[in-house]
């Protein structure tokens, strides 16, 4: 009889762990005695936090950064960095099963040692986190605090007793795993993204509630590392955002691989019979059970605004929607800004940390910058990847603005083709009758990557005639954008034009 899945979670306290809490949240810390007014003062210390603190520090401002938990928040923590080293890990796997398909042998004996997998992930996040620990920022000139903020007043806040002024604030305390309202969910244990790069045990059946971009890239690393993936979306659709093309190729990929998706079902319920966690889903009419070891729940994220006492500051917020801002990210007081995830809809680490960047040129340097004018790519790190940015055509579409869309698939590609890659394309919407880029997206694998070029295009105004002529190497993936480019450039041989052309070379 195979032994019996320990569902409990426990963060391991090896060498990388104790490294890692020394660099960012170290026990011998004590808070610097404030004297006198700060410039600015930051709270949370996340990719918006550390962006804004190392910022303000360089222009010699007096700044203080503030952390309730951990330098780093979600994105070195427990989100960017040790998702995309257990999926890369999951995809070197992968390889190895479809070896064949590259015309090497597949390895005799392929056993996941998920203990090593996962130790893989704590000492690569130990490492990244060290760029961002406390005695660095320290050393830079920043004054790092580390407590539970309240506000109590307009221009001050506590943390911990100790009381700080300041010219200008930002807010920057992130958001938090969203937790559905599942009866029993929480009496029979579930794991969320800050919890499940704890675990030392694969667990052998994982249901995945939410068809987002965490969920996708979780249940896809989990299926490749050996568990069987059930993902379960309430809505017709997972990632609902993107194109519906890229997402069925990716849906066409799960199904390859034996990820279960179900679609327009909803968890009602959870119980624990013998050690499993059954799972009660409504679909329709239809009422299924499923047995499953772990749940891990990747249904959104949900600001971080509780316990602050945004009211004693004038700030106004609300519990789903976070810090309300304006378009340069000032609040409804005057002095405080806010950035990343606790206020904006796209909660990424870029945008997280570019938007920070705008509150320091704005609040300290007297800037006029808005967020609206931020060009920005994102990408689910799926295999293949879908990556994205600018306008989708329902977008343009609802604004009238006319769009001719370029698509070359990626079994065009060369390269595409001798790595065996084929699945997804390059689209590239411009604004019909010109060459401005209105948006693009890229389903292939390292998508993420290929995105950056059009992304530049569109903020230095480059449009797609131009990128025509960008001579990219050979073979690469991103020849297919200069294909796109090219197949404009057709386009704008009217028949006058060829006939015009043909004249002067039969003369």
């Amino acid at each position: 009889m195979a032994a019996r899945f320990d569902a409990t979670v426990r963060t391991p306290q090896d060498a990388f762990e104790r490294r890692r809490i020394a660099d960012i949240h170290p026990e011998s810390w004590n808070n610097p005695e404030p004297t006198g007014r700060y410039q600015l003062v930051i709270v949370g210390a996340g990719p918006a936090g550390l962006a804004a603190a190392e910022d303000a520090a360089a222009l010699g401002t007096r700044v203080a950064l503030i952390e309730r938990h951990l330098i780093g928040g979600t994105c070195f923590n427990t989100g960017c960095v040790p998702s995309k080293t257990l999926i890369r890990t999951a995809t070197a796997y992968a390889q190895m099963r479809d070896a064949t398909r590259y015309g090497a042998q597949v390895p005799g004996d392929i056993q996941v040692d998920f203990a090593a997998v996962m130790e893989r992930v704590r000492r690569i996040r130990s490492h990244i986190s060290a760029t961002a620990s406390v005695r660095r920022l320290a050393a830079s000139g920043v004054d790092v605090y580390f407590g539970n903020v309240r506000f109590n007043g307009a221009d001050r806040l506590c943390v911990n007793g100790q009381q700080l002024c300041f010219d200008k604030a930002l807010i920057a305390t992130g958001a938090r795993p969203h937790i559905p309202a599942i009866a029993g969910l929480k009496e029979a244990g579930f794991l969320t993204n800050a919890t499940v790069f704890d675990l030392t045990e694969l667990p052998p059946r994982l249901l995945v509630i939410g068809g987002g971009p965490l969920g996708c890239e979780l249940a896809q690393a989990f299926q490749r590392l050996g568990s069987r993936v059930t993902i379960v979306q309430d809505l017709p659709l997972f990632l609902a955002r993107e194109e519906r093309d890229a997402a069925q190729i990716l849906s066409d990929a799960f199904a390859r691989e034996g990820i279960e998706v179900r679609l327009n079902t909803t968890a009602t319920g959870v119980r624990t019979e013998g050690g499993c966690k059954l799972v009660d889903l409504l679909s329709a009419d239809y009422h299924s059970t499923i047995e499953v070891d772990a749940i891990l729940t990747g249904v959104g994220r949900r600001p971080n605004v509780h316990g602050l006492d945004l009211e004693a500051a004038g700030v106004d917020y609300d519990e789903a929607g976070g810090i309300a801002v304006d378009d340069q990210l000032r609040t409804s007081n005057p002095r405080i800004y806010a950035a990343g995830d606790v206020c904006l809809d796209d909660m990424y680490t870029d945008i997280a940390a570019e938007s920070a960047r705008i509150v320091v040129r704005n609040a300290l340097l007297g800037g006029r910058e808005c967020l609206s004018r931020l060009v920005i790519p994102w990408c689910t790190y799926t295999d293949p990847e879908i990556a994205h940015v600018g306008m989708y055509v329902r977008e343009a579409n609802r604004q009238g603005i006319p769009v001719k869309t370029f698509t070359v698939p990626m079994h065009e590609s060369d390269r595409a083709i001798t790595d065996s890659e084929e699945s997804g394309f390059v689209k590239i919407h411009v604004r019909d009758g010109g060459d401005r880029i209105l948006g693009a997206t890229i389903v292939a694998r390292h998508a993420g990557d290929m995105i950056n070029e059009i992304t530049l295009a569109m903020v230095a105004g480059i449009g797609l005639r131009t990128l025509a002529r960008v001579i990219h190497a050979y073979p690469t993936k991103t020849e297919a954008i200069r294909q796109a480019a090219i197949a404009y450039n057709r386009t704008r041989l009217t028949p006058r034009i060829l006939a015009r052309l043909h004249g002067w070379l039969t003369r």
